[in-house]
């Protein structure tokens, strides 16, 4: 079920954590000093740095005098938060906290500029790149990461799907990542998904000369509770940023907007896609 997921349920839990020490008007120092703990331990669980045990959570709430409900009702989001995902598993070679967010999103804007998203690629596409970006990459991990890109795909062809609006830039779909001949099937694969009804695909042409999203790629996650605000989460190299503050997210859902009005329309879009797949050919 979107937004069941621990991933979710920890950003709630130490949201509402923090909000409850701020209604208690109670310093991170000061719960320290009552609950007998370095103020660091409380900073981390605040910014999810840490897990936070159901006990951990009965001793704060406790000291923030909230009633039995919201005591019970939290804890309870605790060990719902503790629970295992499918995504563990590769914890060792991607950021479990956006796949998390990924699995519990209803929706998702996301910009590209010099590769297809993960959520479009073809295996041959995503098996190249990841070659070509790890170059000191065993043949297993390869494969582990193509598996689970494979496996966030699926949010796509559920029951109840992800609903992704895509903006790709025309590089992308020029540069020959893995040869012409995957490109081909990578092409193939942006006109086959971009069909499905819950996606929505465009592209930003050359002609379309600057744009708003010149600084780089992004992605806005969107969920289905309106206790959970928008993410943006921004990839880089070696780790991701994830913007939560109202105004962070409004200014890139705002420069997104812009970049669809730059963009082609989606029958377009995939008439370029096609156009570009001629040449490959």
């Amino acid at each position: 079920m979107r937004g069941s997921s621990p991933t979710l349920r920890k950003r709630r839990l130490v949201s509402e954590l923090r909000r409850l020490r701020e209604v208690a008007e109670l310093t991170i120092e000061e719960v320290g000093e009552r609950l007998e703990c370095s103020a660091s331990k409380i900073s981390r669980i605040e910014t999810g740095r840490v897990g936070v045990s159901p006990r951990d959570v009965r001793d704060m709430l406790t000291a923030y005098g909230a009633d039995a409900a919201a005591l019970e009702e939290l804890v309870q989001l605790a060990r719902e938060a503790r629970r295992k995902a499918w995504w563990d598993e590769f914890g060792d070679i991607v950021p479990g906290r956006y796949v998390g967010y990924e699995a519990d999103a209803d929706s998702i804007r996301t910009y590209q500029g010099l590769m297809v998203p993960g959520l479009l690629q073809c295996e041959a596409y995503t098996r190249a790149l990841i070659s070509q970006g790890l170059p000191n990459a065993s043949a297993a991990e390869i494969e582990r990461r193509v598996r689970l890109r494979k496996a966030r795909q699926a949010l796509l062809r559920e029951d109840d799907p992800l609903r992704l609006h895509a903006v790709i830039d025309e590089a992308a779909l020029r540069r020959l990542v893995g040869g012409r001949e995957v490109m081909r099937g990578q092409l193939a694969r942006l006109l086959e998904i971009g069909a499905l009804q819950n996606v929505t695909m465009q592209v930003v042409p050359f002609d379309a000369g600057g744009h708003a999203a010149m600084d780089g790629p992004f992605v806005i996650l969107s969920f289905p509770e309106r206790l959970d605000p928008d993410v943006v989460y921004i990839e880089s190299t070696r780790s991701g940023v994830y913007l939560e503050q109202q105004s962070d997210v409004l200014s890139y859902a705002e420069m997104f907007e812009r970049l669809v009005s730059a963009s082609l329309p989606q029958r377009e879009s995939f008439a370029l896609i096609t156009e570009v797949a001629r040449t490959l050919a």
